[in-house]
């Protein structure tokens, strides 16, 4: 099987006020509006993450995302007015997360294989 992209789907309860908050964390308007209920935004050649009204499963999402400097990040999204958690545990890569409104999780962690 050859998986050419993939789309990260993220539930939330109030469509309209999480757009307006993945605006902020990803610093850019969505790339696509498919339904009056769905944003997408294209993070790269091969990632999308979507976000869509689904009550029903809102909060229970976890995305994580790489990038290639975690520190500027942290930077951006400080400056934007995110509240961000900092892991380092054991062996595993130092992350940085965030809650969105309804509790979904996003994490942020350094390429350290430095494709960002």
């Amino acid at each position: 099987m050859a998986i050419t992209h993939a789309f990260a789907g993220v539930a939330v309860t109030d469509f309209a006020a999480a757009h307006d908050w993945y605006v902020r964390l990803f610093g850019r308007a969505a790339d696509m509006l498919p339904h009056d209920s769905e944003a997408v935004w294209r993070l790269s050649a091969w990632v999308s993450v979507y976000v869509v009204a689904d009550p029903e499963r809102a909060g229970n999402g976890l995305l994580t995302l790489a990038v290639a400097d975690l520190d500027a990040c942290a930077d951006r999204l400080r400056a934007d007015g995110f509240e961000l958690t900092e892991h380092a545990e054991g062996t595993a890569p130092r992350r940085l997360t965030v809650n969105d409104d309804d509790g979904n999780t996003i994490s942020f962690f350094q390429d350290l294989a430095g494709r960002g």
